[in-house]
């Protein structure tokens, strides 16, 4: 069969294989990076072994997380042995906390960049071939916080058209002031930054043009978002994003309780396209914990707020952020967080043990016995998993719409997601992809839903 010229240029190009761990935020960073190395002249692959240039965009919340990488380091290494002109490179947070340091420590990585500088990698390959071409080592370490430029070189980037999902990650906020004693995130991300309204519109409205029926405002702090030009906030945004033909759906995630107002709260009451799901982390239900953390603010702050959102949308659904074991958690403390648990009730919630970040604050102080830590998180997911399940199960008998994504592993099965992000599973024809579609749940399982859809 005669190639097509498109094949044939597909051919030639070089290959990018991005592995990515961690946030959405990571997700849109790579899909980001994917777009700049397409400009640069490479194209996607979905192995290593296929590729000419490997970036792992990697994640620091995690325990370990820098070692994780290397050790993935370790098992590429012999690709790079067999091919001396591939190209490694190590992007996001470890990248970022790591930097020179990981071209010590991993000699086969070329690249180490963090996440506000990958909009330059067109500029880096440039300065690593040129290099190279003088017979010099090249190794190329790029951490600063440029986030303006960042958002400068999203505007210009133009979005690929979506061809499989009808969902899309829109990046608004970086960065994070609140340095919070157990986290990483103001270090390897920065200082709050907001990207400029008008950009975010512009991208939504083409995500649109594309088929996206949901967009997912993404940020550390994402509430914090505030215009440049006007100082308003993530509420009138999200008034001009329901404007756009075409979108459906909007949620917003990574929220901060210090920076809730009246307007936002006030937006999910009267916003039809605004989901009614939020993820509100609380870590903690001890005020003494809450202010080891540093958070600033207190487990009766949080419960006001979770009454406020529950009396402007009834239907809310919540889910949040635990951190069980924190330095210095006595077990009064922890059931402080049991009680304050169950009296919110959640619909979903990650909870996670203490683990020290090299770093920060709390990584000095005196440590919660692991095998404490261990029981506590036990019973908290107890407690957890039962409220998820109740939730899931008061749903039976509802109508819902759902938005379709995929297909589902069981043959003659579609999946979308609910309103309240669950994954739900109908027998339908594959034709409803990309569709809202208005079901009736049947059934409820730990994570997700079955149903049927309406005639």
């Amino acid at each position: 069969m005669e190639k097509t010229q498109d094949q044939i240029a597909k051919q030639n190009l070089k290959g990018c294989y991005i592995k990515t761990y961690g946030c959405q935020m990571n997700v849109y960073d790579s899909e980001r990076m994917a777009e700049a190395m397409a400009a640069a002249g490479y194209r996607s692959v979905d192995t290593p072994e296929a590729a000419d240039m490997i970036i792992l965009n990697t994640c620091h919340i995690r325990e370990k997380a820098a070692e994780k990488v290397y050790s993935e380091l370790g098992r590429l290494k012999p690709l790079k042995d067999k091919n001396q002109d591939l190209i490694f490179g190590v992007a996001g947070c470890v990248a970022q906390a790591e930097g020179a340091e990981m071209i010590r420590r991993a000699p086969s990585v070329d690249m180490v960049f963090g996440p506000q500088t990958y909009q330059a990698l067109p500029d880096m390959l440039n300065e690593l071939a040129q290099t190279r071409a003088a017979g010099k080592q090249a190794r190329i370490v790029r951490t600063e916080f440029p986030a303006e430029e960042k958002f400068e070189a999203l505007q210009l980037q133009e979005r690929k058209p979506i061809t499989r999902l009808p969902t899309a990650f829109v990046t608004i906020q970086e960065g994070c002031d609140k340095f919070c004693t157990f986290c990483v995130v103001p270090y390897t991300r920065g200082a709050e930054v907001s990207r400029a309204a008008l950009d975010i519109v512009q991208e939504a409205e083409a995500l649109a043009a594309q088929g996206v029926k949901e967009i997912t405002l993404l940020g550390q702090n994402v509430n914090a978002w505030h215009d440049r030009e006007t100082g308003t906030g993530l509420a009138a945004l999200l008034r001009r994003l329901s404007d756009i033909n075409g979108l459906a759906r909007l949620r917003f995630t990574t929220s901060h309780p210090n920076d809730m107002d009246e307007d936002l709260i006030a937006a999910h009451g009267n916003l039809p396209k605004l989901m009614p799901y939020l993820h509100l982390p609380v870590q903690a239900g001890s005020n003494k914990i809450l202010k080891a953390m540093n958070r600033h603010h207190t487990a009766e702050h949080y419960m006001d707020l979770v009454s406020q959102f529950r009396l402007a949308r009834p239907d809310l659904a919540l889910s949040s952020d635990f951190i069980v074991g924190f330095p210095g958690e006595t077990d009064n403390d922890f059931e402080q967080t049991m009680a304050l648990v169950a009296k919110v009730t959640y619909a979903q919630a990650f909870s996670f043990k203490y683990s020290p970040r090299p770093g920060t604050p709390a990584a000095e102080e005196n440590q919660v016995d692991e095998d404490v830590k261990s029981k506590r998180l036990a019973a908290l997911q107890d407690l957890l998993n039962k409220q998820q399940k109740e939730f899931n199960e008061s749903l039976i008998g509802r109508e819902l719409p759902v938005l379709f994504e995929r297909k589902s592993k069981i043959e003659g099965q579609i999946t979308g997601r609910s309103p309240y992000l669950q994954p739900v599973h109908v027998y339908m024809n594959e034709t409803a992809l990309g569709e809202l579609v208005t079901v009736r749940v049947t059934g409820a399982h730990a994570n997700s839903l079955s149903a049927v859809a309406l005639d």
